[in-house]
């Protein structure tokens, strides 16, 4: 759909320069090499516009006003398997990042006995605060919690030596959430990052369902509003595999921990964990970096960073690129990767808002649930 050395069209550029920029050099000097890039601009612009046509007249024909009508394909591996061979050849310091990171179990347990606070001072409210304040304050500390345990995942809380610790603290901080989550999340994100785009592996990627009838943008409002229970249960569909001893144990623990909730406190304080979870992980400003990370809003690019302020409070997970180059690099650490290894990620796209990310998603016939990357993998499903 897209064209040019950077995969979009000069109007689109424009459009979107305020939120998804690229990075350059000193200014422009007119050289015939830039001659000749204008030449090749402007056929792109006319290939472009060719395929508009051929694209609007086959949608017309199938009953639909725009939008993809298939993921993209690709027949290439991951780039960061790659880029990461080629950073550690140049920046071999780069290891010394690769160590737990001590103060993450300290900043956790702050946010989960936050949370056992706010259930006691919420066990009065009435149904409407409860709601309220789930959205404002308990959802963004919840959805900083998934983010935290997508870290532990990578055993950054103890390291590779203590991974059982990694396991069961992951725990301790999906009590907060209210729903056991944490152990099915560490076996389905390990194939996230070895096959991304994966088909039928990376569960991460929507289903041909949702990407064919979430393509207008009420649907894609309400999509955005049921992802919580889409990022559940797709995996079930997509991937199932069998129910393993951890996550037994993690639905024990979590269970335990609302039954001791609900009889110190009542009902209110569960619904206000779980309502949070929900709701903060749905049609929130920090779920735009669902979108943000692997949604194809240039081609050929199939993950992005974001460098703003919420990553203050999400882990640093919006240097996902970083991230998926060196993903033993706990988040506190991905900023000195891009510091170190600058001119690898400042020439790429990047977002710079997510909630203007998460507008242009609904509004953009361009982008949808099929704006994801695709590829096979030779190898059996792993269990």
């Amino acid at each position: 759909m897209f064209c040019g050395a950077y995969g979009f069209r000069k109007s689109q550029q424009v459009q979107r320069k305020h939120y998804l920029s690229l990075s350059s050099g000193e200014g422009p000097v007119f050289t015939p090499s830039l001659c000749n890039l204008c030449q090749q601009v402007c056929l792109n612009e006319i290939l472009y516009a060719s395929q508009q046509v051929d694209s609007h007249v086959e949608m017309i024909v199938m009953g639909k006003k725009g939008g993809r009508a298939d993921f993209e394909w690709v027949y290439t591996d991951q780039p960061h398997t790659s880029r990461r061979k080629e950073i550690l050849a140049k920046y071999p310091e780069i290891k010394t990042l690769m160590v737990p990171d001590p103060q993450l179990k300290w900043v956790v347990s702050g946010m989960v006995l936050t949370q056992l606070l706010a259930c006691y001072l919420v066990r009065n409210f009435t149904w409407k605060w409860i709601f309220f304040w789930a959205y404002a304050f308990g959802g963004c500390i919840n959805h900083s919690l998934t983010l935290a345990i997508h870290d532990i995942s990578h055993n950054v809380a103890f390291g590779n030596k203590l991974a059982k610790w990694n396991r069961w603290f992951a725990m301790w901080a999906n009590l907060p959430i209210g729903l056991p989550y944490s152990a099915s999340f560490k076996k389905y994100h390990i194939d996230h990052h070895r096959y991304l785009g994966g088909d039928q592996l990376d569960v991460d990627i929507p289903t041909d369902f949702e990407g064919w009838f979430f393509c207008t943008p009420a649907r894609k409002v309400l999509w955005l509003f049921l992802q919580p229970f889409f990022y559940a249960l797709r995996p079930l569909v997509v991937n199932p595999k069998p129910v393993c001893q951890l996550e037994i144990q993690n639905a024990v623990v979590q269970l335990t921990a609302d039954l001791i909730i609900y009889y110190l406190w009542g009902l209110k304080p569960i619904i206000y964990l779980i309502a949070g979870s929900v709701l903060c992980m749905g049609l929130h400003p920090i779920s735009g970096h669902f979108i943000a990370e692997h949604y194809m809003f240039m081609k050929g690019h199939e993950t992005y960073s974001y460098y703003g302020p919420l990553n203050w409070i999400t882990f640093n997970v919006g240097y996902h690129m970083e991230h998926h180059d060196f993903p033993s690099i706990p988040g506190s650490k991905l900023p000195q990767v891009k510091e170190i290894a600058a001119e690898y990620y400042d020439s790429l796209p990047q977002h710079t808002s997510w909630t203007r990310v998460l507008w242009d998603f609904v509004f953009d016939d361009n982008i949808g649930p099929y704006s994801r990357i695709k590829r096979e993998y030779k190898l059996s499903k792993q269990g």
